[in-house]
Order: structure tokens, then C-alpha cells, then sequence
């Protein structure tokens, strides 16, 4: 089923502003908080979208890529999505992220009874990059690419156990004298950085926080159609963080093209330079031709001008947004000679003054410039 948009998920236009975005966003977390709708799977999974929708949108750079990509700019293997979907976050990761929206610090907001209390931060770990190259021919079809990252993980036998300076809940509360009375804040606790839990014992060979450097083989599914510049996000395979409720952050990839040898894409459309022969030109002649899917077989009609083009319609790459196939527009090039042997020079000699071979363009014959305004028609 296909995933609805980020904007109807929020009630909003996609001209919002970022007020309205927010504006919006928390109006629909209201409506499907976990707090007012109790033991709801269905409001809890609308409660997620929202969230997953908030973050994408709010942020100027993922909207761009997903104003102009759609989900496929986000959805990476794993269905790690662009924020929260598959990717491993859970309401506590929404309410540590985002629980500013409601008006409150923790897991409660408003008049909704706050039924967690405070909420413990999960600390996440850090993202990683990395670049894959791909072929047009692997753009054009899809692939799997496997990939060893170098990633740190906990170390088998790392323990850790509750910090005392927060007893467990990752937040430290500082009471402050001020003009309109005391004011009671709470703030992340510096010892635990939130995670309320602290290394208890390490393994020989683990850094500082009880984490290895580990390699592993990960399963990268990329969509047809990509582009250049693409990122895609494979969820919970970047670096580990320590502690027993903490989340592994993700790995980014960011995607490379490969230029082809005789090929040249753009954007879904793909161009090849067809060379032929004089003879060929005059007499006609079938050629078999390599596209990013396959050979086809095209035929070059009798008396073939150079510079024609033949557009071969859905053999170019598919979008990145399913919006079908671009084309395959083949340019054909009649190649001169640049030496001939006597006979040839003769013949040639003989058929300057020959009207068969003087230049007689048809009103039906396309300019250059028609040419040009038609591929991109």
C-alpha cells in the first residue's frame, strides 16, 4: 500500500509555511496522542505518522528532496524510511524529539494527564556515511548492493548500570531564585547525557563506553531511477551508543552515477550516437542497438539524413517517482569518408553534377533547432 502523503498527514497545503507546518502537526498529535486514545493501536500508528511526517517536512532540506522525490528520496532498505517508519524510533524517541510541540518537557502535555510522567531520553548513536557508485544499467533496473561498514557496537559482556547522579530518569532538576518566586527546571543530566544509565564494567579491547569497532556486511536495496546526489537511509545500521535502552543511529548513502562509455542520461531520458556508413545511409539498413534495459532492433529507412533522431518511447530510465519510463533517442551520424581509392574518388567525381545527390530539403524536414526543441518536448 502505497504510504500517504506527508502533507495530508498533517492537514496542511504543500505551500505551508513552517509555522503552519508546526501549526499543523501539532494539531494532529493532539488528536491521536496516546493519552487521549488509550490502548489505540490505529491512533497510535496515525500518532507515529505524524511524527515521521513532522520530521521530514520541518526540516528545509529534507522537505526539498521530498517535495521533488517523494518517499523514494527517504525510503531506504530495511523500510527505514525518513523518520520514524521501520527505522527503530519508538514514542520515546517522539517525545524526546519532538515534545517541545506540546507545550511540555516530558511525556505528558497539556490536559491529557500525562500518563508516562517523565520520560527518560534514549540516546541514539551517531550516523554514517557512505558513497555507493552505481552503472546506468544498475540505475535503470534496481539493485541490491552489499556493503562492509566499519561500524562500533557494544562490546559482548559490557554491563551497565543506573546513574546516581539522575537515579535513572536522565534529567536533573535545579531550582532557581528569581523575581517572580522559585522556579523549578529540569535539565539533561551531565552525567549520563540523559540515557540514565552509566558504563558499569568493560570488556578488555572497548573504548571509554564499553564500544568495539566492528565490520559488518550490510544489504543496501536501492530503487530504480535514482539520481545523482540521492540519499538514502538505512535505519539502525550507524553506530551504536552505549547503554541498554539506547538506539543505534543510521547509515546514510549517498548515491554516485558512473558515466557510461556511449551513453548519456538526462534525467530519465537517454541519448546514444549512432554511427553509419554513407552506403548504409543511402540504402537503408537494420542495426541491433544496446539500451539500459536490453538490445532492441531498429530499422534506418533508405536515404537517411544525418543528424535524424529516432526515439525509441519507455526504453529510457524509470523515475524515482513511478511516473513511468523517459526514452531511448537515438542520434544518427552518417560518417564521411576520408580516404578513397581511385574508383571512389571517380564515382564521387561523377555524382557532383548528379541532381540525385544535390541538397533537396523538404518543408517536412526538421531544423536543428527543431530537433533539439523536440527532445525536449
Amino acid at each position: 500500500m502505497a504510504k500517504q502523503d506527508y502533507y495530508e498527514v498533517l492537514g496542511i497545503s504543500k505551500s505551508a509555511s513552517q509555522p503552519e507546518i508546526k501549526k499543523g502537526y501539532r494539531k494532529m498529535a493532539i488528536k491521536y496522542h496516546p493519552d487521549k486514545n488509550p490502548d489505540d493501536k490505529t491512533a497510535e500508528e496515525k500518532f507515529k505518522l505524524c511524527a515521521e511526517a513532522y520530521e521530514i517536512l520541518s526540516d528545509e532540506n529534507k522537505k526539498a528532496r521530498y517535495d521533488q522525490y517523494g518517499h523514494a528520496a527517504f525510503d531506504g532498505p530495511q523500510g527505514g524510511g525518513g523518520g520514524f517508519g521501520g527505522g527503530g524510533m519508538n514514542m520515546d524517541d517522539i517525545f524526546s524529539q519532538f515534545g517541545d510541540i506540546f507545550g511540555g518537557g516530558g511525556g505528558g502535555f497539556g490536559g491529557f494527564g500525562g500518563g508516562g510522567g517523565q520520560r527518560q531520553a534514549r540516546v541514539k548513536g551517531s550516523n554514517m556515511r557512505i558513497r555507493v557508485k552505481l552503472t546506468l544499467e544498475e540505475i535503470a533496473n534496481g539493485v541490491e548492493k552489499k556493503v562492509k561498514v566499519r561500524r562500533k557496537v557494544q562490546a559482548d559482556g559490557v554491563t551497565y548500570k543506573t546513574c546516581t547522579t539522575c537515579n535513572g530518569s536522565g534529567q536533573q532538576m535545579r531550582v532557581t531564585n528569581t523575581i517572580l518566586g522559585r522556579m523549578q527546571t529540569a535539565t539533561t543530566c551531565g552525567t549520563c547525557q540523559g540515557a540514565g544509565e552509566i558504563l558499569n564494567s568493560k570488556p578488555g579491547g572497548s573504548d571509554a563506553q564499553g564500544l568495539i569497532v566492528k565490520e559488518e556486511t550490510v544489504s543496501i536495496n536501492i530503487p530504480e531511477g535514482v539520481t545523482e546526489g540521492v540519499q538514502l537511509k538505512v535505519g539502525g545500521k550507524g553506530n551504536e551508543a552505549p547503554g541498554k535502552n539506547s538506539i543505534p543511529g543510521d547509515l546514510l548513502v549517498l548515491i554516485e552515477e558512473v558515466q557510461h562509455e556511449t551513453l548519456k542520461r538526462e534525467g530519465s531520458n537517454v541519448h546514444y550516437d549512432l554511427y553509419i556508413n554513407f552506403s548504409e545511409a543511402v540504402l537503408g539498413i537494420s542495426k541491433e542497438v544496446e539500451t539500459v534495459t536490453g538490445k532492441v532492433k531498429i530499422k534506418i529507412e533508405a536515404g537517411t539524413q544525418s543528424g535524424k533522431i529516432l526515439r525509441l518511447k519507455g526504453k529510457g530510465l524509470p523515475s524515482i517517482e513511478r511516473y513511468g519510463k523517459g526514452d531511448f533517442l537515438i542520434h544518427i551520424n552518417v560518417w564521411t569518408p576520408q580516404e578513397l581509392t581511385k574508383e571512389q574518388r571517380n564515382f564521387f567525381e561523377e555524382m557532383k553534377e548528379d541532381d540525385n545527390f544535390s541538397p533537396n530539403p523538404q518543408k517536412s524536414d526538421k531544423s536543428f533547432f527543431d530537433k533539439v526543441k523536440d527532445m525536449f518536448s
